[in-house]
């Protein structure tokens, strides 16, 4: 599986952005995904998961309620809607897919064995 983030750009505080990831490969749909990030000067975090399925997502308590964590098995995609963008949410944004086919999803960096090149969000207050 190969990925391709996209979508990131400058934002002001409180505005909205959506993150896409484009996958090759015909077994996208039997992975998870997720949204990583990565600030300056901090490790790597976890934002958002979505299940093969797309029946479960799971998030970041610091995100929950303002972003959501998409998937379209047709376009081999998965999505990251962001809203009431903060400060805070300035970093590079990683998408991933899982090791293993037909998982729910982990917050575990090392549950993820593909990783897209990032795609810098930089929000302005």
């Amino acid at each position: 599986v190969q990925l391709q983030a996209s979508g990131g750009g400058l934002v002001q505080a409180g505005g909205s952005l959506r993150l896409s990831c484009a996958a090759s490969g015909r077994t996208f749909s039997r992975y998870a995904m997720a949204w990583f990030r990565q600030a300056p000067g901090k490790e790597r975090e976890f934002v958002a998961a979505v299940s093969w399925g797309a029946g479960n997502t799971l998030y970041a308590d610091s995100v929950k309620g303002r972003f959501t964590i998409s998937r379209d098995n047709a376009k081999n995609t998965v999505y990251l809607q962001m809203n009431g963008l903060k400060s805070e949410d300035t970093a590079i944004y990683y998408c991933a897919a899982a090791a293993e086919i037909y998982s729910t999803g982990s917050s575990y960096e090392s549950r993820y064995a593909y990783w897209g090149q990032g795609t810098l969000v930089t929000v302005s207050s």
